[in-house]
């Protein structure tokens, strides 16, 4: 076995090692604990760029391990993979550095950083699954580590909301593991293949495999948040804000919403899948999601709420690209899972920066909040323009080829009313929120200011990671038809499944 194929393995162990190790750090190891976050962390980036390498060479990365008659864990890496790879790598990184700077100073920090190394590697492990069987294990095992964040302030909000959160994830990973069982059970061994395993199975019943799609969807929609299944999301917003940086961006939903790329792309197939009508319900759930999600941000005073029903519409236009028949729609879905993730956990980390420095948690407190917390709001302000689809930030780019899909495919009549809908909801949202941040005087004291210490509005552990981000979600929309870009990635994946 060459040692370029056993990546993916060292992948994962960049995380659990040091997750591990810091688990058994005492409180006040602070040093070392920082050492071993920032450690793992790098280790991880270097060792994806190497992955990203090899992947665009067209070398087989793969490692299988027999636990009995048809089944395996294999871990193999291709061009969409390593997308999210990358996202989760690139952003646990600048997660890590923010969140030293925010959990500073408070207790159960070995705890805390412990379960995050330990869902930043159950995030990589599904997505580095290269069959169904390994991607349920790790989808159940992300469920298991990400409880005691959300439940990591150990008050009884918190731990409601973590059992709001464990009750429907576990619900839709029984169904998720029904339908995964069912399938193999008439199908054999479901390995991931470019253009759908299944595709080259039509003699299967047309009627279980519908049935078998609905569980896996409503399974994987249960983290996606796709409406009705999208209840646990608002009630979670009382972790941490790295940790909702984490479940919006990087970890759980986007967790959903790959695991349906990979069912109807790589099991179904979106040829067969569209043959057997199964792409209407999810372009129908997806499309409900969508404008359901910007309706209900828009009355929401709750920064951290509004954020949240947010991320119930912005996650469905990557399920709607994957709804649409054809390569252009696949780029904009597949891309929108780099572009959202990097504009909302730019929107959260400013949103902690809010409440850790000013005590402001809700819109009607934000007057002024601008000229306070100008690097905080600039941040916030690409990233808001970006959702709402305003060039030249990523989420125009997402948005323009969901809608050239749909026109290319004939689906132009009921999508572009849907784009333009949310986006015009996205607007009414969040320009009041950056008009009354830069333009609205400060009426009221903030409700808990922070001294300002230095020369930055804030320690530049929590200012940094949403300037870096903010910077990003620019960048990669200026710069989308730039080699390696996100874009290039999902035009490779597209080329690759049609």
């Amino acid at each position: 076995m060459e040692l370029f194929s056993l990546l993916p393995l060292f992948i994962l162990l960049s995380s659990l090692l040091p997750g591990l190790a810091i688990f058994m750090l005492k409180e006040e190891s602070h040093g070392l604990r920082t050492g071993l976050n920032l450690f793992g962390a790098i280790a991880k980036l270097l060792l994806v760029g190497l992955l990203i390498w090899g992947v665009f060479h067209e070398k087989l990365l793969e490692l299988r391990w027999s636990l009995g008659p048809g089944l395996e864990l294999v871990l193999h890496a291709d061009a969409l993979s390593v997308l999210f790879v990358t996202l989760s790598t690139v952003l646990w990184l600048v997660t890590t550095i923010y969140a030293i700077g925010y959990l500073e100073n408070t207790p159960h920090r070995s705890r805390f950083f412990g379960f995050f190394s330990l869902c930043v590697t159950a995030t990589v492990g599904l997505a580095l699954a290269g069959n169904l069987f390994t991607f349920v294990i790790f989808y159940e095992l992300l469920t298991l580590a990400t409880y005691p964040l959300v439940a990591h302030k150990g008050s009884p909000m918190a731990v409601r909301g973590a059992r709001i959160y464990l009750a429907y994830t576990l619900a839709g990973g029984v169904l998720l593991l029904i339908g995964a069982v069912w399938l193999q059970t008439i199908a054999g061994p479901i390995d991931f293949v470019q253009g759908g395993i299944l595709s080259g199975m039509q003699e299967l019943d047309p009627w279980q495999l519908r049935w078998i799609f609905l569980l896996l969807i409503i399974g994987l929609g249960v983290k996606a948040a796709l409406v009705p299944l999208h209840g646990w999301l608002p009630q979670a917003m009382v972790a941490p804000a790295p940790v909702s940086a984490l479940l919006h961006a990087v970890a759980v939903v986007k967790a959903g919403a790959f695991g349906i790329v990979r069912v109807v792309y790589d099991v179904y197939g979106v040829e067969f899948a569209g043959s057997l009508g199964l792409l209407a319900f999810l372009g129908a759930a997806a499309s409900i999601t969508i404008v359901y999600g910007s309706v209900k941000a828009l009355s929401q005073d709750n920064l951290k709420r509004r954020l949240a029903y947010s991320t119930v519409s912005q996650v469905s236009y990557i399920a709607l690209g994957t709804a649409i028949v054809g390569p252009l729609a696949t780029i904009g879905g597949v891309v929108h899972l780099v572009h959202q993730g990097v504009m909302k956990i730019t929107l959260f980390f400013a949103a902690g920066n809010y409440a850790e420095t000013l005590g402001v948690h809700r819109v009607s407190e934000m007057d002024g909040i601008g000229r306070r917390m100008p690097g905080t709001t600039l941040a916030f302000t690409i990233a808001a323009l970006g959702m709402i689809g305003i060039p030249p930030v990523a989420g125009f780019v997402s948005k323009w080829y969901i809608g050239l899909g749909a026109m290319e495919a004939g689906a132009g009549w009921w999508v572009i009313p849907v784009l333009l809908t949310s986006s015009l909801l996205n607007a009414a949202y969040f320009l009041p929120i950056v008009y009354r941040a830069w333009f609205k005087p400060m009426t009221q004291a903030w409700p808990e200011e922070q001294p300002i210490q230095g020369r930055w509005e804030m320690p530049a552990a929590l200012l940094w990671p949403p300037l870096v981000t903010a910077s990003l979600a620019l960048l990669i929309g200026v710069f989308a038809a730039a080699p390696y870009s996100p874009l290039e990635w999902a035009t490779l994946i597209a080329s690759r499944e049609y």
